[in-house]
């Protein structure tokens, strides 16, 4: 999870993102380091992007603008924002009141935990 300035581009989050997953556990074989695929709306549609992407061995889908609807993404895209939905559920996450980005970001993995917590409890 990462958090940036609300006037910064998604495009512009992507790189340290992706260089920010941590190794992979698995039952067989070495750790992955990166994942194997990323799903994309049109707003990471550059082209440096999808080299960069390439280069680093991820398979891409990102929507295209003016070619392709964002409807094809849309099994993929709703477990994001379903999530960020259950984020802004939390009052202290839905407004930021803390100056220092690491204290938003400890609150954000709170939530995150209680709501696991809550799917994992049912």
């Amino acid at each position: 999870m990462g958090i940036s300035g609300a006037n910064m581009h998604d495009s512009l989050g992507l790189e340290p993102l992706v260089r920010g997953i941590p190794p992979i556990r698995s039952r067989r074989g070495p750790r992955r380091r990166r994942p194997g695929k990323l799903h994309a709306d049109k707003g990471y549609d550059y082209d440096h992007l999808r080299r960069w992407l390439r280069k680093r061995g991820i398979r891409h889908r990102i929507a295209r603008k003016g070619i392709e609807s964002s409807q094809r993404l849309g099994r993929h895209r709703w477990v994001v924002e379903r999530t960020v939905s259950w984020l802004a559920g939390c009052r202290r996450l839905h407004r930021r009141y803390e100056r220092k980005a690491e204290h938003f970001l400890a609150f954000v993995g709170i939530a995150a935990a209680l709501i696991c917590h809550r799917r994992l409890t049912k």
